[in-house]
């Protein structure tokens, strides 16, 4: 059986190269949605900062919620742990703990990657290359991962850094919905605009997604269709039910392999059948914002058990 304090560090190795494209993806959501609101921009950015799970550490700093000011606290600011500077510092420091387990490919891309992005952020991002950064930064979190899929073999190794990278998704995914339609949109009666279509494509794109859902739907931008994309269907790589789809064969991979049933894998296929048992129609009447917090709270409770059964100390 893999050391705990091994498999630990793949899964936050993973978890944390995932949070930095993710924290990426939301800024650019953030970027999006702000040119739609003008001079309410400030709610925009404080949003995001909620999503990201960063409002009380933003609001010690004392600073005003800004783009430039809210930008550069996800994107360098050391003082934000999940920051993307933050998250690659720390996924590099797993990474060089378990270097033995991964190929030369794999520690190689991570290394490029850290000291591209060190140099890139170096300083504060001017408004005018904040789509060019951030295009950097999804574009070398994506070479980590082919590098990772390209060359790593399929054992326990691999299973615990793919649980560190559905876990991490998961969770983004739910709060970049949940900030669109909880917080973001101005009221009820906006739903169904055109202003609430924009919000809707500002979303997929930003989550890569906007040519796919037109092949999936084949229509205009309706709501209820791309939230059930981004949460319900089952072929789109950041949708929560494909997340669940692969942590329940990865958890089921490692208890084969280990000979076990652990409580963690339960809870996988529970929420795996949650989803999978669910239309949209329902999400709708449960009220988008309770199911997406429920959710975000059980994803949480699964990287808790997966931590303490696999014991990461």
């Amino acid at each position: 059986m893999l050391l705990g304090r091994t498999a630990n560090g793949l899964y936050w190795m993973s978890r944390y190269i995932e949070r930095a494209e993710n924290m990426a993806r939301l800024v650019d959501t953030g970027q999006r949605l702000a040119l739609t609101r003008g001079a309410e921009a400030v709610e925009e950015w404080n949003s995001v900062l909620s999503s990201a799970g960063a409002e009380q550490a933003f609001a010690a700093s004392g600073a005003e919620a800004t783009q430039h000011r809210v930008v550069d606290f996800l994107l360098r600011d050391p003082a934000n742990p999940s920051s993307v500077m933050s998250s690659l510092d720390t996924a590099r420091n797993n990474a060089r703990m378990v270097r033995t387990a991964l190929t030369r490919e794999t520690w190689e891309s991570i290394n490029e990657a850290w000291m591209s992005l060190k140099g890139l952020l170096a300083r504060p991002v001017d408004d005018r290359d904040l789509p060019r950064v951030l295009d950097a930064i999804k574009r070398e979190t994506a070479l980590i991962r082919g590098a990772f899929y390209g060359t790593m073999l399929r054992n326990e190794i691999f299973d615990f850094a793919q649980l560190g990278i559905y876990v991490e998704r998961a969770d983004n995914t739910a709060r970049i919905v949940d900030v669109k339609y909880y917080v973001l949109l101005p009221s009820v009666s906006w739903v169904g605009s055109s202003l609430d279509n924009y919000q809707w494509e500002a979303i997929l794109r930003s989550v890569s997604a906007h040519r796919s859902y037109r092949w999936e739907y084949e229509a205009e931008y309706v709501p209820q269709n791309i939230a059930d994309f981004l949460l319900l269907n089952r072929r789109m790589p950041r949708s929560l039910c494909f997340c669940y789809r692969n942590l329940t064969q990865h958890l089921g991979y490692l208890a084969e392999n280990y000979e076990e049933s652990p409580q963690c894998l339960e809870l996988a296929k529970n929420t795996l059948t949650g989803l999978a048992e669910s239309s949209i129609r329902d999400v709708f009447d449960i009220g988008l914002h309770e199911f997406l917090a429920d959710f975000i709270r059980d994803n949480n409770q699964l990287g808790e058990e997966i931590a303490a059964h696999y014991r990461f100390y």
